[in-house]
């Protein structure tokens, strides 16, 4: 049925082409599992960024809450650990000083707050620290 002549024309080409089409397939496979790892790993940080700016803040309102009821950063407890589902894992540093300044209007010298809260979330490579300053007085 077949000629023995037409069976040594042929030079088994496509053995080679094959194997390169696979080779070059595999390696886009990996490329791109490591571009969705990269990505995957950077929306991680991403929230967790904005989980330590939410605790840092959070923080801050609290902080200026004691310090106005207690009047002196005396009534200011840190660190603020928070358990809500939000920010679960998450705790803010919270410092105060205070001045002294004239204010106009008020007719002597009143205390002007400073607050800084630090948030920070998340450990190891994961973890993320935000600052937020507050005036009040």
């Amino acid at each position: 049925m077949c000629p023995e002549s037409s069976l040594q024309k042929q030079s088994g080409a496509g053995l080679p082409v094959a194997i390169f089409v696979m080779t070059v397939l595999a390696l886009l496979v990996v490329v791109m599992a490591q571009l969705q790892q990269g990505s995957a790993e950077a929306v991680s940080l991403q929230i967790q960024s904005q989980r330590a700016l939410f605790s840092a803040e959070s923080g801050a309102q609290v902080g200026v809450r004691e310090v106005l009821e207690a009047n002196s950063c005396s009534g200011l407890s840190s660190p603020k650990v928070f358990s809500s589902t939000g920010l679960s894992g998450c705790q803010a540093e919270v410092s105060c000083e205070s001045v002294l300044a004239d204010v106009q209007g008020s007719g002597g010298a009143q205390p002007v707050f400073t607050l800084i809260s630090a948030g920070q979330c998340g450990a190891g490579l994961d973890q993320a620290r935000r600052v937020v300053e507050v005036k009040v007085r």
